[in-house]
Protein backbone atom coordinates (compact mmCIF):
# COMPACT_ATOMS: atom_id res chain seq x y z
CA UNK A 1 0.00 0.00 0.00
CA UNK A 2 1.04 3.62 -0.50
CA UNK A 3 1.29 5.75 2.63
CA UNK A 4 3.37 8.40 4.39
CA UNK A 5 6.66 7.11 5.77
CA UNK A 6 9.68 8.47 7.58
CA UNK A 7 12.80 8.81 5.40
CA UNK A 8 16.31 9.10 6.88
CA UNK A 9 19.14 10.63 4.85
CA UNK A 10 22.14 8.60 5.97
CA UNK A 11 24.59 11.08 4.45
CA UNK A 12 23.28 13.83 6.73
CA UNK A 13 22.85 11.62 9.81
CA UNK A 14 25.70 11.70 12.32
CA UNK A 15 24.23 9.06 14.64
CA UNK A 16 23.54 11.46 17.51
CA UNK A 17 20.41 9.50 18.48
CA UNK A 18 18.25 12.55 19.26
CA UNK A 19 15.45 11.06 17.15
CA UNK A 20 15.33 7.70 18.92
CA UNK A 21 13.38 8.69 22.10
CA UNK A 22 10.84 10.71 20.09
CA UNK A 23 9.69 7.64 18.14
CA UNK A 24 6.93 6.19 20.32
CA UNK A 25 7.00 2.93 18.37
CA UNK A 26 10.77 2.44 18.73
CA UNK A 27 10.95 2.17 14.96
CA UNK A 28 14.17 4.21 14.76
CA UNK A 29 17.39 2.87 16.25
CA UNK A 30 21.07 3.61 15.82
CA UNK A 31 22.64 0.86 13.70
CA UNK A 32 26.29 1.00 12.63
CA UNK A 33 26.50 4.63 13.71
CA UNK A 34 23.43 5.80 11.75
CA UNK A 35 19.75 6.26 12.56
CA UNK A 36 17.76 3.66 10.66
CA UNK A 37 14.10 2.77 10.27
CA UNK A 38 13.97 -0.85 11.41
CA UNK A 39 10.81 -1.85 9.52
CA UNK A 40 8.00 -0.13 7.64
CA UNK A 41 5.34 -1.86 9.73
CA UNK A 42 6.70 -0.20 12.90
CA UNK A 43 6.36 3.37 11.55
CA UNK A 44 3.04 5.24 11.72
CA UNK A 45 4.37 7.86 9.29
CA UNK A 46 3.27 10.89 11.34
CA UNK A 47 6.81 12.24 11.64
CA UNK A 48 6.93 13.05 15.37
CA UNK A 49 10.71 12.51 15.13
CA UNK A 50 11.28 15.23 12.51
CA UNK A 51 11.77 18.12 14.89
CA UNK A 52 14.34 16.27 17.00
CA UNK A 53 16.95 15.86 14.26
CA UNK A 54 19.46 18.74 14.56
CA UNK A 55 20.75 18.09 11.02
CA UNK A 56 17.42 17.84 9.21
CA UNK A 57 18.18 14.28 8.12
CA UNK A 58 14.62 13.07 8.67
CA UNK A 59 11.73 13.84 6.32
CA UNK A 60 8.40 12.24 5.49
CA UNK A 61 7.61 10.89 2.04
CA UNK A 62 4.73 9.06 0.43
CA UNK A 63 5.78 5.65 -0.88
CA UNK A 64 4.87 1.99 -1.11
CA UNK A 65 5.25 0.43 2.34
CA UNK A 66 4.01 -2.39 4.53
CA UNK A 67 0.92 -1.65 6.60
CA UNK A 68 1.40 -0.20 10.08
CA UNK A 69 1.10 -3.15 12.48
CA UNK A 70 0.09 -2.37 16.08
CA UNK A 71 0.75 -5.92 17.27
CA UNK A 72 4.25 -5.88 15.77
CA UNK A 73 4.90 -2.51 17.42
CA UNK A 74 3.88 -3.81 20.85
CA UNK A 75 6.04 -6.92 20.42
CA UNK A 76 9.00 -4.78 19.34
CA UNK A 77 8.58 -2.42 22.30
CA UNK A 78 8.49 -5.40 24.64
CA UNK A 79 11.71 -6.73 23.11
CA UNK A 80 13.54 -3.42 23.65
CA UNK A 81 12.22 -3.06 27.21
CA UNK A 82 9.61 -0.35 26.64
CA UNK A 83 5.92 -0.25 27.58
CA UNK A 84 3.38 -1.10 24.83
CA UNK A 85 1.44 1.80 23.38
CA UNK A 86 -2.13 2.60 24.37
CA UNK A 87 -3.48 2.14 20.85
CA UNK A 88 -6.81 3.84 20.23
CA UNK A 89 -9.82 1.58 19.78
CA UNK A 90 -12.89 3.41 18.55
CA UNK A 91 -16.48 2.14 18.28
CA UNK A 92 -17.46 -0.34 15.60
CA UNK A 93 -16.42 0.50 12.05
CA UNK A 94 -19.24 1.29 9.66
CA UNK A 95 -17.36 0.37 6.50
CA UNK A 96 -13.93 -0.64 5.35
CA UNK A 97 -12.24 -2.56 2.61
CA UNK A 98 -9.67 -4.43 4.66
CA UNK A 99 -6.04 -3.45 4.95
CA UNK A 100 -4.58 -0.96 7.38
CA UNK A 101 -6.71 -0.14 10.46
CA UNK A 102 -6.10 3.56 9.77
CA UNK A 103 -8.10 3.19 6.54
CA UNK A 104 -11.21 1.85 8.26
CA UNK A 105 -14.06 4.36 8.32
CA UNK A 106 -15.38 4.33 11.85
CA UNK A 107 -18.43 5.66 13.64
CA UNK A 108 -17.97 7.98 16.59
CA UNK A 109 -20.66 8.56 19.19
CA UNK A 110 -20.81 12.14 20.52
CA UNK A 111 -20.00 12.51 24.23
CA UNK A 112 -22.87 13.09 26.62
CA UNK A 113 -22.76 14.64 30.07
CA UNK A 114 -19.48 14.81 31.93
CA UNK A 115 -17.05 17.71 31.84
CA UNK A 116 -18.30 20.95 30.23
CA UNK A 117 -15.05 21.04 28.25
CA UNK A 118 -16.38 18.21 26.08
CA UNK A 119 -20.01 19.36 25.81
CA UNK A 120 -20.88 20.03 22.17
CA UNK A 121 -22.27 23.52 21.56
CA UNK A 122 -22.93 25.72 18.55
CA UNK A 123 -23.03 29.47 19.03
CA UNK A 124 -25.66 31.55 17.26
CA UNK A 125 -23.85 34.54 15.81
CA UNK A 126 -25.86 37.77 15.36
CA UNK A 127 -25.73 39.46 11.98
CA UNK A 128 -23.04 42.13 11.86
CA UNK A 129 -23.50 45.16 9.63
CA UNK A 130 -20.75 46.59 7.47
CA UNK A 131 -20.64 49.66 9.70
CA UNK A 132 -20.27 47.50 12.80
CA UNK A 133 -17.50 45.51 11.08
CA UNK A 134 -15.68 48.75 10.28
CA UNK A 135 -16.07 50.00 13.82
CA UNK A 136 -14.84 46.67 15.21
CA UNK A 137 -11.75 46.92 13.04
CA UNK A 138 -10.64 49.96 15.00
CA UNK A 139 -11.48 48.53 18.41
CA UNK A 140 -12.63 45.28 19.99
CA UNK A 141 -13.50 42.69 17.34
CA UNK A 142 -16.11 39.93 17.70
CA UNK A 143 -14.88 36.37 18.04
CA UNK A 144 -15.23 34.23 14.91
CA UNK A 145 -15.44 31.04 16.96
CA UNK A 146 -18.90 29.50 16.47
CA UNK A 147 -18.66 26.23 18.40
CA UNK A 148 -17.35 24.31 21.39
CA UNK A 149 -15.25 22.20 21.91
CA UNK A 150 -12.37 22.74 19.51
CA UNK A 151 -9.67 20.24 20.57
CA UNK A 152 -9.55 17.29 18.17
CA UNK A 153 -9.58 14.79 21.04
CA UNK A 154 -12.87 16.28 22.28
CA UNK A 155 -14.81 17.15 19.14
CA UNK A 156 -17.20 14.50 17.81
CA UNK A 157 -16.50 14.26 14.06
CA UNK A 158 -20.25 14.14 13.43
CA UNK A 159 -21.04 17.22 15.53
CA UNK A 160 -23.72 19.50 14.03
CA UNK A 161 -21.23 22.29 13.43
CA UNK A 162 -19.19 20.04 11.10
CA UNK A 163 -22.15 19.09 8.91
CA UNK A 164 -21.56 20.39 5.35
CA UNK A 165 -19.02 22.83 6.78
CA UNK A 166 -15.74 24.27 5.64
CA UNK A 167 -13.35 22.92 8.28
CA UNK A 168 -10.17 24.49 9.62
CA UNK A 169 -7.68 22.09 11.25
CA UNK A 170 -5.09 24.18 13.07
CA UNK A 171 -1.94 23.49 15.04
CA UNK A 172 -2.30 24.57 18.67
CA UNK A 173 0.38 27.26 18.31
CA UNK A 174 -0.96 28.85 15.11
CA UNK A 175 -3.64 31.15 16.65
CA UNK A 176 -1.05 32.57 19.05
CA UNK A 177 1.60 33.09 16.39
CA UNK A 178 -0.61 34.55 13.64
CA UNK A 179 -2.26 37.78 14.77
CA UNK A 180 -5.03 37.74 12.15
CA UNK A 181 -5.90 34.06 12.62
CA UNK A 182 -9.60 34.62 13.31
CA UNK A 183 -10.28 37.13 10.54
CA UNK A 184 -8.10 35.59 7.83
CA UNK A 185 -8.50 31.88 8.54
CA UNK A 186 -11.28 31.02 11.02
CA UNK A 187 -14.10 33.26 9.76
CA UNK A 188 -16.93 31.11 8.41
CA UNK A 189 -15.29 27.78 9.28
CA UNK A 190 -15.71 25.04 11.86
CA UNK A 191 -12.54 24.53 13.91
CA UNK A 192 -10.48 21.63 15.24
CA UNK A 193 -7.06 22.11 16.85
CA UNK A 194 -4.30 19.59 17.55
CA UNK A 195 -0.59 19.22 18.22
CA UNK A 196 1.07 16.38 16.27
CA UNK A 197 4.10 16.59 18.56
CA UNK A 198 2.52 16.44 22.03
CA UNK A 199 -0.93 14.90 21.56
CA UNK A 200 -1.74 11.20 21.56
CA UNK A 201 -2.53 11.23 17.85
CA UNK A 202 -3.59 7.57 17.64
CA UNK A 203 -7.29 8.28 16.92
CA UNK A 204 -6.79 11.39 14.81
CA UNK A 205 -6.75 9.87 11.31
CA UNK A 206 -9.91 7.88 12.06
CA UNK A 207 -11.59 11.00 13.45
CA UNK A 208 -10.68 13.12 10.45
CA UNK A 209 -11.78 10.38 8.07
CA UNK A 210 -15.14 10.18 9.84
CA UNK A 211 -15.45 13.97 9.71
CA UNK A 212 -14.92 13.94 5.94
CA UNK A 213 -17.22 11.00 5.21
CA UNK A 214 -19.96 11.18 7.84
CA UNK A 215 -20.26 14.96 8.18
CA UNK A 216 -19.84 15.51 4.45
CA UNK A 217 -17.59 18.51 4.99
CA UNK A 218 -17.15 20.83 2.00
CA UNK A 219 -13.47 21.67 2.34
CA UNK A 220 -10.48 21.18 4.65
CA UNK A 221 -7.80 23.75 5.42
CA UNK A 222 -4.79 22.79 7.55
CA UNK A 223 -2.87 25.54 9.34
CA UNK A 224 0.53 24.38 10.59
CA UNK A 225 3.66 25.99 11.96
CA UNK A 226 6.90 26.00 9.97
CA UNK A 227 8.68 23.68 12.45
CA UNK A 228 9.21 20.20 10.92
CA UNK A 229 7.23 18.19 13.49
CA UNK A 230 4.11 20.23 12.70
CA UNK A 231 4.05 18.70 9.22
CA UNK A 232 2.56 15.65 10.93
CA UNK A 233 -0.77 17.51 10.99
CA UNK A 234 -0.68 17.85 7.21
CA UNK A 235 0.24 14.18 6.80
CA UNK A 236 -2.67 13.07 8.99
CA UNK A 237 -5.10 15.21 6.99
CA UNK A 238 -3.79 13.83 3.68
CA UNK A 239 -4.09 10.26 4.95
CA UNK A 240 -7.65 10.89 6.13
CA UNK A 241 -8.57 12.35 2.73
CA UNK A 242 -7.09 9.32 1.00
CA UNK A 243 -8.96 6.97 3.34
CA UNK A 244 -12.26 8.78 2.76
CA UNK A 245 -12.17 8.40 -1.00
CA UNK A 246 -13.67 11.88 -1.35
CA UNK A 247 -12.30 14.68 -3.49
CA UNK A 248 -12.84 17.97 -1.65
CA UNK A 249 -10.89 21.24 -1.75
CA UNK A 250 -7.77 20.91 0.42
CA UNK A 251 -5.42 23.72 1.37
CA UNK A 252 -2.44 24.11 3.69
CA UNK A 253 -1.29 27.33 5.32
CA UNK A 254 2.15 27.61 6.92
CA UNK A 255 2.77 30.10 9.73
CA UNK A 256 6.31 31.15 10.62
CA UNK A 257 7.54 31.06 14.19
CA UNK A 258 7.66 34.87 14.14
CA UNK A 259 4.00 35.01 13.14
CA UNK A 260 4.28 35.65 9.42
CA UNK A 261 2.19 33.78 6.88
CA UNK A 262 4.52 31.84 4.61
Amino acid sequence: MKRMMVKIDEEKCNGCGECVPSCAEGAIQIVDGKARLLADKLCDGLGACLGDCPLGAITVEEREADEYDEAAVDQHLKEIGREPLAHGHNPAPVAHAGGCPSAQVKSFAPPSGGCPSARTMSFAKPAVSAAAEAEAASGSRPSRLAQWPVQLHLVPPTAPFFQNADVLLAADCAPFAYADFQEDLLKGKALAIACPKLDDTTPYIDKLTAMITQSNIKSLTVVHMEVPCCNGLVMMAKQALANSGRDIPFETVCIGIRGERK
